[in-house]
C-alpha cells in the first residue's frame, strides 16, 4: 500500500495487515514517524513524539506476531496510538498544556495500560490547552496547534492535538477526553469521528473521576469501526473508579455489524437557556442534510427541542469552574499558570462544597428531565458546534471570563450531556462555504452506545467521510 494511504488506513486496517502478515508494525511506525517529522512543524499536534521508544515497541510487536500472537489476543497489535496530554504515560509528564506540571507519571493510566496490553505502540503525547480549559488549543508554553483542514484555524479543543493528529494522518486514532465536549469538537472540526462514552465505561484510574464526574475519556478516530475496536479495548473500569457503567451486551465490534433498524429521530437546534449562543446559518443546514439522509435511510425524523430547564447550564458551570480549580492546584507549580487560568482556578475556589454536592445531588432530576426527549425517540440529533473553529489568536491576551463566555457561543449543545453522563458522538456532516469541517451530534439514551455506533456506521456507509484528506497532507 502506498505510505500515505496507509497513514490514513485507519487503525482497524492496519491491525488487519499486521495480523495478516501484510505489513510490519516498524514499517508502519516508521512511516507516521517520517511524516511526523516532516509534517507537524506546520501543526504542532504532538508535545512529544517517543521515537527510539515505539520502535522499541513496534519490534517486540512484530515479534509477538511472529510466536503466534492472534488479534484475539491482542487486537491492536503493532498499531501506533496517540494520547492526549492529559493523560498519564509512565516515565513522562503529565503537562496540561503549561510549564506547571511536576513529576514523571510512576505508572501508565489505566487507559493507556488497556491499549499497551492489546499491543498498541504508543507514539507519543499530543497538545492541549492549558488545564484542558478550552475548545482552542494554544498556549504559552507549547504553542498553537493548527487545524489541517485550514492551517489558521484551530483543530478545537481540547483535544486539539489528537484531533490535529489523525485528520492530518499523523497517526491511525488517538486517546482523547471529554469535560464539556472535548472529543466532540475536534472531532466536528478535523472531519473524523469522535464518541463521548457513557460516564463509567472508560476508567478515569489513576483518579476517581476528573472535574467532578463532568469528564470521560475515549477515542477520536477516522472512522466509526475505528472506534468500535478501541473502545473494545479501554472499556472498563477498577476499584479506584468512582463510576462503573453497566457492561454492554456484546462488542462494540457487533454492534457496528448490526444494522440500527428504524429509529425514531428527535432534531434540535435549540440553544439550551443561559448560553448566550446563537447557531449559524452553516451549523443549521449541515445537521438539517444529515436529518435529510436519515429519514432517507427509513428512519422517522421530527423536531424536538430537550427540556433543559434553567439548571443545565450553571451545572456545567459549576463543575468546571471547581474541576479547574482542583487540577490548578494538584500541580507542582501552580504560580506558573496563564493569568487567565489563573483566574479560573480562582473562581472555582469560590464555589462552595455544598453548592457543588447539592448540584450533584440533582443530577438524577435533571437528566430525567432532559432524557424526557427520549423517552419516545431512541437518538438526539443536534449540530456539534454553533459555529466554525475560530481563527488561531482569537482570543489570546484574553482574560478568563472573556474566554469562557467567548468559547461558550462556539458549543451550546455538548456540556449538559457530560452532565447527565449518557453517550454522545459527533459524525461528520460536511463542509461549510470556507471548506472547513462541520458535525453533528448523536445523543443517545444512558448506556446507549451500541446504537449510537450503529447508527454512525450506518451514516458512514451512506456517506463515506474517511476518504476525505487536507489536500497539504495527502
Amino acid at each position: 500500500m502506498d505510505p500515505v494511504d496507509l497513514a490514513f488506513a485507519g487503525v482497524a486496517r492496519q491491525a488487519e495487515m499486521i495480523a495478516a502478515g501484510e505489513l510490519s508494525a516498524r514499517d508502519l511506525l516508521e512511516v507516521y514517524l517520517e511524516r511526523i517529522q516532516r509534517l507537524d512543524p506546520m501543526l504542532n499536534a504532538f508535545r512529544v513524539v517517543f521515537r527510539e521508544r515505539a520502535r522499541l515497541e513496534a519490534d517486540q510487536a512484530d515479534a509477538r506476531r511472529g510466536a503466534g500472537a492472534t488479534p484475539a489476543q491482542r487486537p491492536l497489535l503493532g498499531v501506533p496510538i496517540a494520547v492526549k496530554d492529559d493523560i498519564e504515560v509512565a516515565g513522562e509528564v503529565t503537562a496540561l498544556g503549561t510549564n506547571a506540571y511536576g513529576d514523571p507519571a510512576a505508572a501508565d493510566a489505566e487507559v493507556v495500560r488497556r491499549l499497551r496490553e492489546a499491543g498498541a505502540v504508543i507514539i507519543g503525547k499530543t497538545n492541549v490547552p492549558e488545564l484542558c480549559a478550552w475548545n482552542f488549543t494554544e498556549t504559552a508554553t507549547w504553542g498553537a496547534t493548527r487545524n489541517p483542514w485550514e492551517l489558521q484555524h484551530t483543530p478545537g479543543g481540547s483535544s486539539g492535538g489528537t484531533g490535529a493528529a489523525v485528520a492530518a494522518g499523523l497517526v491511525g486514532a488517538g486517546l482523547g477526553s471529554d469535560g464539556a465536549g472535548s472529543i466532540r469538537i475536534p472531532a466536528a472540526w478535523c472531519g473524523l469521528f469522535g464518541l463521548k462514552p457513557q460516564r463509567g465505561r472508560v476508567s478515569m484510574a489513576p483518579h476517581a473521576e476528573t472535574w467532578h464526574g463532568l469528564s470521560v475519556r475515549g477515542a477520536i478516530t477516522r472512522t466509526v469501526a475505528d472506534s468500535a475496536l478501541m473502545y473494545d479495548v479501554i472499556s472498563g473500569t477498577t476499584s479506584v473508579d468512582r463510576e462503573h457503567a453497566p457492561e454492554l451486551q456484546g462488542s462494540f465490534r457487533q454492534a457496528i455489524a448490526t444494522p440500527p433498524g428504524k429509529l425514531r429521530v428527535a432534531l434540535s437546534t435549540r440553544v439550551p437557556p443561559g448560553v448566550p449562543s446563537r447557531v449559524d446559518a452553516e451549523a443549521k443546514r449541515t445537521t438539517q442534510e444529515l436529518a435529510e439522509l436519515l429519514r432517507s435511510l427509513g428512519h422517522e425524523v421530527s423536531e424536538r427541542d430537550p427540556d433543559y430547564g434553567p439548571a443545565a447550564f450553571p451545572a456545567v458551570v459549576l463543575r468546571y469552574f471547581r474541576g479547574l480549580h482542583d487540577e490548578a492546584y494538584s500541580l507542582a507549580h501552580p504560580e506558573r499558570l496563564e493569568r487567565r487560568s489563573r483566574t479560573l482556578a480562582r473562581l472555582g475556589g469560590l464555589i462552595p462544597s455544598a453548592l457543588l454536592e447539592r448540584s450533584r445531588a440533582m443530577e438524577g432530576q435533571l437528566r430525567a428531565r432532559i432524557n424526557q426527549v427520549l423517552e419516545d425517540n431512541d437518538v438526539l440529533l443536534t449540530p456539534t458546534t454553533a459555529t466554525p473553529p475560530p481563527r488561531i489568536g482569537r482570543l489570546e491576551g484574553r482574560g478568563g471570563l472573556w474566554t469562557v463566555n467567548d468559547a461558550a457561543t462556539m458549543v451550546p449543545h455538548l456540556g449538559p450531556f457530560n452532565v447527565t453522563g449518557q453517550p454522545a458522538c459527533s459524525v461528520p456532516a460536511g463542509f461549510d462555504s470556507e471548506g472547513l469541517p462541520r458535525g453533528a451530534q448523536l445523543v443517545g439514551r444512558p448506556n446507549a452506545e451500541a446504537t449510537l455506533l450503529s447508527l454512525a456506521a450506518q451514516i458512514e456507509a451512506a456517506r463515506p467521510w474517511a476518504q476525505q484528506r487536507p489536500p497539504l497532507f495527502s
